[in-house]
């Protein structure tokens, strides 16, 4: 058993077999990739559809959650962004959340009641934004569905300059207000 275990580590892994090692699949969200052209986005109410290849001019800021009033997304994630002193400089601001409109209007009142931000909650009630930047993943356990991996993407021109994804899906690291915006 031990010469078999030399002999496989020398050989090259698969793709399969490097996917056992990680907690998710990598993300295919890149450098590059242009914004979703989707209508499936919706501002405070199901009629008010937001596209956001057409709304973003020049540079944005897009935050993925994995769910409106979790305690991490309350409490650490996207009140770091509203509160960043150089928020102002990263352009349009946007959080996107595997939630109804209702519910993303609500949690936007509570984090930033006066709106005064500038930022914008955004849902994605059937989730197809968040696939199509394949950054979702699987919460049935704790949110009963799919839900997005937890993101921030800096973009530049309709283009992704810098894609922050949590390796593990929901924690708060590589896409925290001070890491993105400096």
């Amino acid at each position: 058993m031990f010469a078999a275990r030399r002999i496989t580590a020398a050989l090259p892994r698969t793709a399969a077999q490097r996917a056992l090692f990680h907690r998710t699949a990598p993300a295919l969200v890149r450098q590059g990739d242009a914004v979703p052209d989707l209508n499936v986005l919706v501002e405070d109410s199901p009629g008010n559809k937001v596209n956001l290849a057409k709304e973003i001019t020049g540079k944005a800021v897009i935050i993925g959650t994995p769910a409106a009033f979790s305690p991490a997304c309350s409490s650490t994630h996207v009140p770091g962004y509203i509160n960043h002193p150089k928020l102002k400089e990263a352009g349009q601001v946007f959080v996107i959340s595997v939630n109804d409109p209702f519910v993303t209007k609500a949690w936007g009142a509570t984090l930033d009641p006066s709106g005064k931000s500038g930022v914008r909650f955004l849902g994605d009630p059937t989730g197809q934004f968040t696939e199509a930047l394949d950054l979702s993943f699987d919460s049935t356990a704790i949110f009963g569905n799919r839900r997005s991996k937890r993101y921030a993407l800096v973009i530049e021109d309709g283009k992704v300059k810098e894609a922050h994804v949590e390796p593990d899906n929901t924690g708060v690291d590589v896409s925290a207000a001070e890491k993105v915006l400096g």
